[in-house]
């Protein structure tokens, strides 16, 4: 075999190598933007490198499936359902309060699935593999209600802190929380959805990334 033969040999074998790598790399890029939808961006943003973002986010995989979660029962799901009723029904005579039960009772709900309960921040890691659609909701609901500790949450902010806790509540809960519509007066039936990524925010996690 002539040497020049050999060399066009092994450049061929390289370009089909790095194919093949590609291919693989595109596919578990696109399997993790399926799974973790909005939650991907965020995190490639939030990291500043594409590759770092990924394997954190393979890593939430990993935990996820060493937790034994659980559907709720017909029973489980109406108990709640009468329980964020009674939220809503709170919140006409105290905001304030409904939003700290409504925060309670969706981590009471969140440790029934199955899912861990300790630090917020692991938490939205561990919600993010298969709640990730909602997980802003959680997000502003809970800057809310911290904000309603120290009286600086309007009337208003806490409003959309229990829509936007009934989004996540819902996602969780496999069903609509509210089953009577005549105790939703006071809160709107649909959660705004969370903050649109401006254009500028998606193309700088894009640069860095490369």
């Amino acid at each position: 075999m002539s040497p020049i033969l050999t060399i066009v040999l092994i450049i061929v074998v390289l370009v089909v190598i790095a194919a093949i790598v590609y291919g693989v790399q595109t596919g578990r890029r696109k399997k993790l933007q399926s799974t973790f939808g909005p939650e991907y961006d965020r995190v490639v943003a939030d990291t500043g490198n594409r590759n770092e973002a990924e394997k954190e986010l393979r890593e939430r995989e990993k935990r996820h499936a060493e937790l034994e979660l659980t559907e709720l029962t017909p029973e489980s799901q109406a108990k709640y359902r009468a329980a964020w009723e009674e939220v809503q029904i709170q919140f006409v005579d105290d905001p304030t309060e409904a939003v700290g039960t409504a925060d309670e009772l969706v981590t009471r709900l969140i440790a029934e699935r199955g899912y861990p309960t300790g630090e917020y921040d692991e938490r939205l890691a561990d919600l993010s593999v298969e709640h990730a659609n909602t997980l802003q909701h959680y997000r502003d609901a809970h800057e809310i209600s911290e904000r309603s500790k120290d009286g600086s949450a309007s009337t208003e902010d806490l409003r959309l802190a229990l829509v936007h806790y009934r989004a996540l509540f819902g996602d969780l809960l496999g069903t609509h929380p509210v089953s009577t519509p005549a105790t939703t007066e006071s809160v709107p039936d649909e959660a705004p959805a969370p903050a649109p990524r401006t254009p500028a925010d998606t193309d700088a996690a894009t640069d860095t990334s490369r």
